[in-house]
């Protein structure tokens, strides 16, 4: 039996920088995974290899449409569908190796097994039982299915999320039940190369909870690429037969039952915690209705010693927000006083264009009846933008009416992802709409449309 200040039950990006950060922080730490790599859902079935898919279906688009108009010369590409997977395979296994060599620089010991909880202060990995001071639950979320819906999820025909990474060969037709961030980057990836992409969501708009104006355009720029969306739908039923299955669903306008059928279908209508095997019922452990670990500010469970992060609490189910929790609670162990802003944590969506969002959205802001300006500009009028076949998309800055603060900021457009971070650098230091527009901007790059945006708060932006 061996003994440790920390034990962290999970892999993912979550579990191991919080393993990391409790070496770091000189705590004696060991990690539990049950498979065969490191990295979790992320790094092995999640964003990482989508990521990889997105990158190559991306370059095909590119050398489709755009290499002849800059005098690239081709002969048209042909998709080597087994090649782009072992890219895709590659790709993993580089990152969960990184992992691995984090591991062994940071005296980490990896505890391979699937554990278990079955008391405070001890965890079960197989047949071997370990000490320790703390343990932090750090499991992850998995794939959830069509809510009252009858559905048998085999990962051939109808698939999650893990399935669609690996299909043997692009299917002709995919219905992909659910407009989230997930269906539709994946969805992206099989129309670029091919395939009839067909989405099915049952509210009356792609992306819930995104800024109304931005979904609605990502609608757009999706359907110009060929994505054909069904919307006010909710699926009753997924029949599964030989080789392909059929999608039924009643339109919630009238009420009139529809059918579609596909080669394949993608079920991305959301995830939900991972937590079976802990033993969590026979220790006690708070749970919500929604099988949310309960947590205080702290992230202490009920159960004095035992701590939950990530997508196994409540909050958004994203790979950063579960590392800023590993290192805060791996700093709060330690006796540090750390603290993790929810108001600033974005949120990305990897397709192209990317689109990328952070704090409020003008329905949140109506909602609560707080005064703001809107200051908006389009990548048409970015230089860089248009000369790399990139001008779709805006970005628009939300700032308070009477002090200017920035109150939230959504990009739809290149790199959007990455230009998001400068707005939340801003709004983690409370800075206005001014302060940013009044900071200089390297010309040409894609950052100068949030520079027009922030000036758009004020007097106006200079290009539009």
């Amino acid at each position: 039996m061996a003994s440790y200040d920390v034990i962290i039950i999970g892999s993912g990006p979550g579990g191991y920088v919080c393993a990391i950060r409790c070496a770091q922080l000189g705590l004696k730490t060991a990690c539990v995974e049950g498979r065969e790599t490191l990295g979790g859902t992320c790094l092995n079935v999640g964003c990482i290899p989508s990521k990889a898919l997105l990158h190559a279906s991306h370059q095909l688009h590119e050398a489709e449409h755009n290499f002849g108009k800059m005098g690239l010369k081709v002969t048209a590409p042909k998709v080597d569908w087994k090649q782009m997977l072992a890219y895709k395979n590659e790709t993993i296994g580089a990152n969960t190796k990184g992992v691995e060599f984090l591991f062994k620089k940071n005296k980490i010991d990896w505890l391979k097994g699937w554990g278990s909880i079955p008391e405070a202060g001890k965890v079960k990995v197989g047949d071997e039982v370990h000490e320790a001071k703390h343990i932090i639950i750090a499991t992850g979320s998995d794939s959830a299915s069509i809510p009252g819906a009858e559905v048998t999820i085999d990962e051939k025909i109808v698939v999650t999320s893990t399935g669609a990474l690996e299909l043997p060969k692009v299917p002709k037709t995919m219905v992909v039940v659910g407009g989230g961030v997930i269906g539709l980057e994946l969805g992206s990836v099989y129309a670029r190369l091919g395939t009839k992409v067909t989405v099915v969501e049952y509210m009356d708009a792609i992306t819930p909870g995104q800024d109304a104006e931005v979904a609605r355009q990502f609608q757009k720029l999706l359907t110009k690429q060929g994505l054909e969306f069904v919307l006010s739908a909710g699926v009753s039923k997924v029949e599964t037969l030989k080789t392909k299955a059929k999608v039924h669903y009643t339109l919630r306008k009238d009420s009139s039952e529809q059918v579609l059928d596909a080669d394949v279908v993608l079920v991305s209508t959301g995830r939900k915690p991972y937590t079976e095997g802990l033993g969590l019922d026979a220790l006690g452990v708070a749970v919500s209705q929604r099988g949310q670990i309960e947590v205080d500010g702290h992230y202490t469970t009920n159960i004095k010693g035992i701590y939950a992060i990530g997508d196994a609490i409540a909050g958004p189910m994203l790979a950063h927000k579960a590392e800023d929790e590993g290192m805060a609670v791996a700093e709060g162990i330690a006796g540090q006083h750390p603290h993790v802003n929810y108001d600033v944590i974005p949120g990305v969506i990897y397709t192209h264009p990317e689109v990328a969002s952070v704090g409020h959205t003008e329905e949140t802001l109506k909602e609560a009846g707080h005064g703001y300006k809107v200051g908006k500009f389009s990548f048409m009028g970015n230089g860089r933008a248009k000369a790399n076949f990139a001008a779709d998309g805006f970005v628009k800055i939300l700032a308070d009416q009477s002090t200017d603060r920035i109150l939230g900021a959504h990009i739809i457009g290149p790199m959007a992802g990455d230009l998001i971070h400068e707005i939340c650098v801003a709004m983690e230091f409370g800075a206005s709409a001014e302060d940013l527009a009044r900071t200089c901007h390297a010309h040409p790059t894609y950052s100068e449309a949030v520079r027009e945006a922030a000036l758009a708060c004020g007097d106006g932006p200079i290009h539009s």
